[in-house]
């Protein structure tokens, strides 16, 4: 298999937890190159402890696990995976511009005590350029708004030039003027060969950069497929309102957005029961 073959992500049977709490169990899946997959389902679902397994935050209580083809125990090369937080809020106490909070993804990838060079001043108005943000690198980012302010975590993932992207839920609390632009500026990063991998619960304003979906529900996947087929499947079952997880680890409360919203189906929300 080349390298261009390599899975970016290889789970098999790989249960993921805290201490000896399995939260997620028995998962198989697989992310290649190029690929923007959403990852749906309900708090409690498991797809937080999931996404944190990956980033080294929870504990790999089983199964296996490859990253870029290396086994988790053993991957070390952490920029590789950029991870864009659902928490936007950039404190106001601290007095930051938009460039220097970007400049801040650059220090994955140099030793602590090198100043920065050219190479590192071209990555960051690289990713400045690819949210539409050049413009403002000099204002303060505590002056943006909220969907400005989830653009700006994006470049700073961004700066680092990671192979495969992480983001949880990055339009949630966003208005719909502003979801609509993350939803361009994450288009154009799909168009030019960016991997995602995007936990969401507002399917619709992503529809169309999301080539694949995976649901969740109770620690294992229910679904892998496109979302032709997964209008196909669940046309009439899970349309969502938008409900957000808000950081919580896979706590309880939310309903999955089904794809019936996208195809403009005008039908009523259907409560899900998590037993």
């Amino acid at each position: 298999m080349s390298v261009t073959d390599t899975p970016l992500i290889s789970l098999r049977a790989a249960s993921f937890g805290y201490a000896d709490r399995r939260v997620v169990d028995g998962v198989s899946l697989s992310q290649g190159r190029g690929e923007v997959i959403a990852l749906l389902g309900p708090n409690g679902s498991g797809k937080t402890t999931l996404v944190k397994g990956l980033l080294g935050l929870s504990d790999h209580l089983g199964g296996e696990v490859l990253l870029f083809g290396t086994p988790l125990a053993r991957f070390r090369d952490r920029p590789r995976i950029g991870y864009v937080p659902q928490r936007h809020s950039l404190s106001a106490s601290v007095r930051a511009t938009v460039r220097e909070v970007v400049e801040v993804g650059r220090l994955t990838r140099r030793p602590w005590w090198r100043p920065a060079g050219t190479a590192d001043a071209t990555a960051v108005d690289e990713a400045l350029d690819a949210v539409g943000l050049r413009d403002r690198e000099r204002e303060d980012v505590s002056a943006l708004s909220g969907g400005q302010q989830r653009r700006v975590l994006i470049a700073r993932a961004l700066a680092a030039r990671p192979d495969l992207l992480v983001m949880d839920e990055p339009t949630a609390g966003v208005d719909a003027a502003n979801q609509r632009i993350l939803a361009d500026v994450l288009s154009a990063l799909a168009a030019r060969g960016t991997s995602m991998l995007i936990v969401t619960h507002e399917l619709a304003a992503l529809h169309e950069v999301v080539t694949r979906i995976v649901c969740m529900d109770g620690g294992h996947v229910d679904y892998d497929g496109t979302p032709r087929d997964y209008l196909a499947t669940h046309r009439g079952h899970e349309v969502g309102d938008g409900h957000h997880h808000h950081d919580a680890p896979d706590g309880p409360g939310a309903r999955t957005p089904g794809m019936a919203a996208i195809a403009g189906d005008p039908l009523p929300p259907r409560e899900v029961h998590h037993g």
